[in-house]
């Protein structure tokens, strides 16, 4: 989970003052100094620490608290504010050109992915429906220039490489003429990184700061190096006064030092997020939805974009129907469970859902060989078994079971579970038939 370990501490904390119904201002200075520790043990800065502290106190213990017939409730409230400000408050997006070529540059020490990073930036671009072009100007680390062309082979994006040791400069000049020709209208700038910051490097993205003058420089760091990911940031600000920062592997970062501490000590906001390995992992930031995962409330919005993304209208439309009418089969069950995979890990897609706090996705077993198992199941089934269940019988459970590398109890157990899901269906149907007969007659209770 996304910060599991702060997010498990800070919800832990703040239910101890949610079930009060008063609070003083010594249980408010004992749930704070809980805070306090938790922040620090997660890398969060300690300049940050102490003024989210001191913000939290002052507002806790002011009226909108201690005269609230829900005072826990309210400091839970004033928390997740105060994490929204840390984080930069609201969504900072690509500053696009208005009537010319959009230049990105992007920077960073190598291992914080910041190639990979590239073509997830142009995927997502791709996808806004702009049409980006990749530079290749790391000309010295060996199969630099490779992999940013197997990168952007696998995002279907464009790559200008000069293959010799061509200055960094003249190949960005390079390839914006090749970009004005082929009807490019963003150039994302892949720079040379070094395993730690040296003058050379520092020149070199300087030299092509001043020559392209790109209307974005991203500096991708590594969220799960902490503060030392805030250092590298703030010497490369300096230097070049990035207007964003890209977390990678925000993911596997249990801690969430980076992503706490960035914004308030270089005053840069956070751009985006790689939450994963493959291409389509990648989300622009927001401080609000963050704060909200980070505090058990779930991220609604972006588990709706998620699946806007992954599944298609029509095909839902057309599902809704066969529900209706109990004519769903294995078919539209494979059919289904594809698209639930386009939602990526599953355990990511569960720490969105409002409700589920840390300690409860601990014991939540998400085991995508469940999901391979039952597609492989599906598969081994003819079209006829898919669409008409009822006629598999005993030698057919055992050849499915055998194509599919399964058991004949995992057959069994996907068949009754198909068989359930139809019987609830029915008793929809029924419900809901019997409320239309009822027309305006028919009130829940309360109602």
């Amino acid at each position: 989970m996304v910060f599991g370990n702060l997010s498990e501490k800070l919800q832990n904390t703040l239910k101890k003052l949610k079930g009060k119904g008063k609070l003083s201002e010594k249980d408010i200075n004992e749930a704070m100094r809980e805070v306090k520790l938790s922040l620090l043990e997660a890398d969060v800065n300690y300049k940050v620490v102490r003024q989210f502290i001191k913000n939290v106190k002052e507002r806790s213990i002011g009226s909108e608290v201690m005269e609230s017939l829900t005072p826990g409730q309210q400091v839970i409230k004033i928390v997740h504010e105060e994490l929204i400000k840390i984080m930069g408050e609201q969504e900072s997006k690509i500053n696009y050109s208005s009537n010319d070529i959009t230049y990105i540059m992007m920077c960073g020490l190598q291992g914080a992915g910041k190639t990979t990073t590239t073509g997830k930036l142009a995927m997502k671009l791709k996808k806004e429906g702009k049409r980006p072009l990749l530079v290749a100007c790391d000309i010295y680390r060996p199969a630099a220039i490779k992999q940013l062309e197997v990168v952007g082979k696998s995002v279907d994006v464009p790559v200008f490489a000069i293959n010799d040791k061509t200055n960094p400069v003249i190949i960005t000049k390079k390839a914006s003429e090749f970009a004005r020709k082929n009807n490019r209208d963003v150039v994302i700038i892949d720079t040379a990184g070094r395993l730690h910051i040296d003058t050379e490097m520092m020149d070199e993205l300087v030299d092509i700061k001043k020559e392209m003058k790109p209307n974005e420089i991203l500096l991708v760091l590594d969220s799960m190096t902490g503060q030392d990911a805030v250092k590298v940031a703030d010497t490369f600000n300096n230097f070049l006064d990035v207007s964003g920062v890209i977390l990678t592997k925000i993911d596997g970062d249990a801690r969430g030092g980076a992503a706490l501490s960035i914004r308030s000590v270089v005053e840069k906001p956070i751009k985006f997020v790689g939450m994963g390995e493959k291409m389509d992992q990648f989300e622009s930031f927001h401080p609000d939805r963050m704060a909200s995962r980070i505090l058990g409330m779930g991220d609604v919005l972006s588990l709706i974009e998620k699946a806007q993304d992954a599944f298609d209208a029509k095909k839902a439309a057309e599902l809704e129907q066969k529900l209706r009418k109990q004519q769903f089969t294995f078919e539209d069950f494979l059919d289904q469970m594809q698209q639930m995979k386009n939602l990526g890990p599953l355990d990511q897609f569960i720490e969105m859902i409002p409700g589920l706090n840390s300690k409860q996705l601990k014991n939540v077993k998400v085991n995508e060989k469940d999901f391979n198992q039952i597609e492989a199941i599906i598969q081994s089934m003819t079209k006829n078994e898919r669409l008409n269940p009822t006629i598999i019988d005993g030698s057919r459970r055992k050849r499915i079971a055998k194509g599919s590398g399964t058991s004949v109890s995992q057959v069994n157990r996907l068949l009754k579970q198909y068989n359930e899901m139809k019987k609830m269906m029915k008793k929809f149907s029924s419900m809901e038939k019997m409320m239309k007969k009822k027309g305006n007659r028919f009130k829940f209770p309360f109602s």
